[in-house]
């Protein structure tokens, strides 16, 4: 829903009182050039009718009853829009780990001793799937229990994600291919060498960034505190996955081709 106030227009914690006592899930309120930008989870027409009311009120109150509340914009998204977005996010998540896959297969294809250069992209897609899983079910959580909302800013947050933990294990891999061919020791050995020589980088760079989120998750605006949630939560397990989850499956594969 988007309202214009009348010349002496409130501002946003004002808005957000005047419909408090309506209790709309998932509420964000965010102000724009001359109106305000609400969203909230509810969309009946009861409810449509019972914020207008409310914010009529609060401008009313501002502006001498002049009743110069002006209605925009309303759009209600039902079930039939929400699966498509969903749809959508899902290809887009599919595609984008694919894509990353396929890229590492190629950059590392002149590594093939002692498993073959696929294995890397392989390692990578696993890591990232395990990155995505945790912040769609972190997500589910508080969707459940707090009335959370997912939309199109967490799709963005969950590919961000992807981008920036594909790039510590890109920072740990390379490190590897690196050390390989000029490595007295065995490949488990090379690679925990590889692991240490990457272990501050790595969690220097995520905790720089994490405290960043963090202040916003904390101080920041209603509109990007959950977008800056997923950001944290993925970051902190992609870094995880990095160092513990996609070397580690490396070292598991060759154990396992010994065997066979």
């Amino acid at each position: 829903m988007e309202v214009k106030f009348g010349a002496n227009k409130p501002n946003v914690i004002e808005v957000s009182e005047a419909v408090k006592d309506l209790k709309l899930n998932s509420l964000s309120v965010q102000p724009s050039e001359n109106s305000f930008i609400l969203r909230f989870q509810d969309n009946s027409e009861e409810v449509h009718q019972n914020v207008l009311a409310s914010l009529r009120k609060l401008n009313d109150s501002r502006n001498k009853a002049d009743n110069s509340l002006e209605e925009l914009n309303f759009t209600a998204i039902g079930p039939s829009v929400g699966q498509e977005l969903q749809k959508k996010a899902v290809y887009s998540i599919i595609l984008v780990l694919i894509a990353i896959s396929l890229y590492i297969s190629y950059a590392f294809r002149k590594v093939s001793k002692p498993i073959a250069s696929w294995k890397y992209g392989v390692a990578t897609l696993i890591a990232l799937f395990h990155d995505t899983i945790i912040v769609i079910g972190f997500f589910a959580l508080l969707g459940k229990f707090w009335g959370v909302e997912v939309n199109t800013s967490f799709v963005a947050a969950v590919l961000t994600v992807l981008g920036f933990s594909v790039h510590d294990t890109i920072v740990v891999f390379d490190r590897i291919r690196e050390n390989l061919p000029k490595s007295a020791d065995d490949f488990e050995n090379t690679i925990n060498r590889s692991v240490n020589q990457t272990l501050t980088r790595s969690i220097n760079t995520s905790m720089t960034v994490m405290f960043v989120l963090l202040s916003i998750v904390l101080f920041g605006g209603e509109s990007i505190r959950y977008f800056a949630l997923a950001l944290f939560v993925g970051i902190f397990f992609g870094t995880y996955s990095s160092i513990f989850l996609a070397s580690p499956l490396l070292v598991i594969w060759n154990n396992l081709k010994k065997k066979a």
